[in-house]
């Protein structure tokens, strides 16, 4: 039975680094065509003219995952404290499977009721077409607030009671308890939890392709059409050819998706190391 497992985790882990050793190989073929000072910082991406600038991307997917976070995060927060110390048990009950209910619900519904719900109300409040960041990014906050949520309502409700109870033992409110003492203590698991939620933001494809506009541009506005990493490996690579630098620049895209994502796998074991040693 050992063997067994023994195998199991050298295929897991042979198939993980096969993988990744393929996308990079594929990926670092982009710069026999293209240099890297171009691919990173041209705003000129115009692939069948030879032109490969894909900072618009790079750029557009920072900042829809940053404003996503900024949208999502003080609501998450908000809620988990509302569910950990200040809803009854009753009430809770109800709200957190209602709160996993959220994680299970595929993207594809959320991109659905973005371009069917968002995208008609901004375009018809803003005279603009609709798409852009702004709906992108409201999406994306709706589908990683679960997670962000979840995550830090177990980070507050595991502290040790008697931190409470001194605080408001010295005199300080409720309030003043929630603010000062039981965030604070809970920062390694909020930040655990937005660092997961970032990852999910980084990495959604299909929600965002349906409501982001999809044009290879920097936008100038929020309701500006752009297109990210993610989207623009899938509204490519239908059109390209194996081995071309096209091709590769696609690659390319996906195996800078992997290095963040393992990124922010390093920073969270980081954290979660911390806390331990707390």
């Amino acid at each position: 039975m050992r063997w067994l497992f023994a195998g199991s985790a050298v295929l897991v882990s042979a198939v993980i680094f096969s993988i990744m050793l393929f996308v990079g190989i594929q990926g670092m073929q982009t710069f026999q065509g293209v240099s890297p000072l171009t691919f990173f910082f041209s705003t000129d991406w115009a692939p069948a003219d030879g032109r490969f600038g894909a900072f618009p991307f790079l750029f557009s997917t920072f900042a829809l995952t940053l404003l996503a976070i900024a949208l999502s995060v003080p609501v998450a927060v908000s809620g988990a404290v509302f569910m950990a110390k200040i809803a009854p048990k009753w009430m809770r009950e109800i709200l957190r499977p209602a709160t996993d209910l959220f994680v299970g619900i595929p993207s594809v519904v959320y991109g659905l009721i973005g371009l069917t719900v968002l995208v008609p109300y901004l375009a018809k409040l803003t005279g603009e077409t609709g798409y852009g960041l702004l709906p992108a990014a409201v999406i994306l906050a709706i589908m990683i607030l679960p997670t962000i949520l979840s995550i830090s309502e177990d980070a507050i409700r595991s502290l040790p009671r008697s931190l409470e109870e001194a605080s408001l033992a010295l005199g300080a409110t409720r309030w003043q308890t929630i603010w000062r003492v039981l965030l604070p203590a809970a920062r390694p698991g909020i930040l655990t939890g937005v660092i997961l939620g970032m990852g999910r933001a980084i990495g959604e494809t299909m929600a965002v392709f349906m409501v982001i506009g999809n044009a290879p541009q920097m936008p100038k506005s929020l309701l500006d059409s752009t297109t990210v990493l993610t989207t623009a490996i899938v509204k490519d690579m239908p059109n390209t050819f194996y081995g071309t630098t096209w091709n590769h620049a696609l690659y390319l895209m996906a195996l800078l998706l992997l290095l963040i994502s393992m990124f922010l796998i390093l920073v969270i074991r980081v954290v979660a190391r911390r806390r331990e040693l707390k």
